[in-house]
């Protein structure tokens, strides 16, 4: 919303098709709204085929196009980030859970 609004979106759309790996970490936390889904479009059309997008998420894939919305921008999208890539789905406790447990230095008595 700000590039748009300071005349950078062309310049931030052109640095994020650069850019190797794309990030999308938690996603699927909030539903999209129109401007979102047709931004992450134009990003993910961008990239397709030319650079890696790698998408983290507690969300499963099936709810995916739900949290997108619009069910035409869905297909696109999700058509662009889902399908020719690798899934991994993970099982068992959070790393950060884990990891708290190790680091607890608190006893109880």
């Amino acid at each position: 919303s700000i590039a748009k609004g300071d005349g950078q979106y062309a310049k931030l759309l052109a640095n994020l098709a650069k850019v190797d790996v794309l990030i999308l970490d938690d996603w699927g936390l909030m539903k999209l709204n129109a401007e979102n889904r047709r931004d992450l479009l134009e990003v993910l059309e961008d990239r397709h085929g030319r650079r890696s997008t790698i998408a983290t998420s507690q969300l499963p894939m099936d709810q995916w196009h739900d949290v997108i919305g619009d069910a035409t921008l869905a297909d696109a999208i999700l058509d662009r980030l889902v399908h020719n890539a690798y899934k991994i789905n993970l099982r068992g406790e959070s790393m950060r859970k884990t990891q708290s447990k190790l680091t607890d230095t608190a006893t109880s008595e």
